[in-house]
């Protein structure tokens, strides 16, 4: 009998739009002959299920469970594809787990660590991963932009602490624009950092479960055309990613142990995609994403199919290991 799969998109975040062009194409390659596939949009204005005429059915939150021509249906298991709040930061996760649904992430709890930024840097530092120097604030801190720059310098990145996407990140050259770049952060979340620049090769690296084993798939090589990998980077064609990264094979081995190392000491499970930056052949950790763009053109995807696996077996893998 098919297992019935809800693939939940949407979010409450700015990063909405791309989450249901994430969920969209898992729905698209999600196997039809294994599973009866549902799109599920997660909005804070409705929870609704689509049949494949987009006829909405609402989600009845108490079992999540929604009504077919008279038959109530219930999922086996959910496929997140939710960007940003409230599917990477544990807030459905833990729900799922209070109903008793399995789904595609990691607990809860390493949803909601590896979403706040500072407490990943936190986490990671105490294991030997090589950082940026950081401060953090939170809203209405006061601000002293001399000690800012005595400990990170200049340039350097201002972002939200709880955000995707590079939505709300500045790249600051002068005193004089650290607080306009502030300003813009806090318009995404309430605690933002801010971080030293590194200058060096930017590198992204995909590890999953793959099969009941701890894969890491061939390293992304990060070329921006703006000044950083910004929103427009990532999404609007100006950059190049290049997989495999042009690197030498002893710099990928110890990147992937230290990514590795960052997926086991987060304590993950499923999907993850964490960002480096190499610093004369070092990689200095920057972030871990653990619901990663699944269209096409994003990485984790691109990176799948350079070590041979379609996004049919990328997916149908995710469901599997959530399953079993």
């Amino acid at each position: 009998m098919k297992k019935n799969i809800a693939i939940v998109m949407g979010g409450y975040s700015s990063e909405v739009n791309i989450s249901l062009k994430s969920g969209a194409v898992v729905f698209k390659h999600l196997d039809r002959e294994k599973y009866t596939t549902f799109r599920v949009h997660i909005l804070k204005e409705k929870w609704v299920a689509l049949d494949d005429f987009d006829n909405e059915f609402l989600i009845n939150k108490d079992n999540f469970s929604f009504v077919l021509n008279t038959e109530i249906i219930v999922f086996d298991c959910v496929f997140n594809a939710i960007h940003g709040n409230p599917g990477e930061n544990g807030v459905l996760l833990a729900y799922f787990d209070l109903i008793n649904i399995k789904h595609t992430s990691a607990p809860f709890y390493q949803m909601a660590l590896t979403f706040n930024k500072r407490d990943t840097l936190s986490v990671v530092r105490q294991y030997g991963i090589k950082t940026a120097k950081s401060v953090f604030l939170n809203k209405g801190d006061a601000l002293n932009f001399d000690e800012i720059i005595e400990t990170v310098g200049l340039p350097c990145f201002v972002k939200p602490n709880n955000a995707g996407s590079s939505y709300g990140i500045s790249k600051v050259y002068t005193k004089e624009t650290i607080l306009p770049a502030i300003e813009k952060a806090y318009r995404e979340d309430e605690a933002i950092l801010i971080e030293s620049f590194l200058d060096g090769i930017e590198v992204s690296v995909g590890v999953i479960q793959y099969k009941n084993h701890l894969k890491v798939l061939p390293i992304t090589e990060i070329v921006s055309e703006n000044d950083f990998f910004d929103y427009e980077a990532k999404y609007l064609g100006k950059s190049k990613e290049i997989t495999p990264a042009r690197i030498s094979t002893e710099v990928q081995k110890k990147v992937e142990e230290v990514a590795k190392k960052v997926y086991s000491v987060l304590n993950i499970n499923g999907f993850s995609r964490s960002e480096y930056i190499l610093v004369n052949d070092e990689p200095f950790f920057l972030e871990i994403n653990t619901v990663p763009g699944m269209t096409e053109e994003s990485i984790l995807p691109q990176q799948a199919s350079a070590a041979g696996i379609s996004l049919k077996e990328l997916f149908d893998n995710a469901i599997q290991m959530a399953l079993n």
